[in-house]
């Protein structure tokens, strides 16, 4: 007798990018569409930096920072909905989108112990999520997640970055001008790339998606088509291998 094929095969989906090109709210958005969890992998690095700050260790100290790496204990939730995260113990959810860890969440992250935590905590929440999730971050194609059922990499102008950031900071206090929100994401790009530990950077097998002029809508419908596809693909091999 040949063994059940399921019908929705569990997907990990990596959606990678530089900040400002919809990246977070297109994996939500796919993730509760298609009935599949979500994690935010820049948020736990967010989380870490918060505890750093809060507990008086120099961010700027690279050896610091590594020294201190295995103290936080992070817990991400993974509904797309609500994707809660902590701080041993204390949801850091707002905390951790304030300036001061956003000034220096890209020293944190560049740091190898670091990132070696944060990695192995991904690949964790990522293996165990049932029916599968949409993960999203800098590095998941590449180094977190490198076999990945589907890795998209996201892309925009440097203008529509910006907009869509301001667009997102709009209202808040000591909100910046469009043209410091252009260059504070050139810096972070900078950073991002350039760090010898997971570089931002495109999988060779990630499909790219220039969302300067698509709507979020269309980013989203783009990807929910190449899951289903992929979702095909895994259907038929299971057919014939049964």
């Amino acid at each position: 007798m040949r063994p059940a094929v399921s019908a929705t095969p569990a997907l990990i989906v990596a959606i990678d990018g530089p900040s400002g090109t919809g990246k977070s709210s297109t994996s939500r958005a796919v993730a509760a569409r298609l009935g599949l969890r979500y994690l935010d992998t820049g948020a736990q690095y967010r989380a870490a930096t918060w505890w750093m700050l809060r507990n008086g260790i120099d961010t700027a100290d690279p050896a610091a920072v590594a020294a201190a790496a295995g103290k936080p204990e992070i817990v991400s939730g993974t509904d797309p909905a609500h994707p809660a995260i902590t701080v041993d113990g204390a949801d850091v959810s707002g905390p951790i989108r304030g300036p001061e860890v956003t000034g220096a969440v890209s020293a944190v992250s560049a740091v190898p112990e670091i990132r070696a935590r944060i990695t192995e905590l991904q690949r964790s929440v990522a293996r165990s999520a049932v029916p599968g999730i949409v993960v999203e971050g800098r590095d998941i194609g590449t180094t977190v997640l490198p076999d990945a059922d589907l890795k998209i990499f996201l892309t925009a102008s440097p203008e529509a970055r910006a907009a869509r950031r301001n667009g997102e900071l709009a209202g808040t206090t000591g909100a910046p001008t469009l043209e410091a929100t252009r260059e504070a994401l050139a810096r972070r790009d900078a950073a991002d790339s350039g760090r010898a530990a997971s570089p931002l950077a495109k999988a060779a097998d990630a499909v790219e998606i220039d969302t300067s002029e698509l709507t979020l809508e269309q980013v989203i419908a783009h990807i929910i088509t190449l899951v289903e596809q992929r979702r095909d693909d895994a259907r038929r091999r299971g057919a014939v291998a049964g």
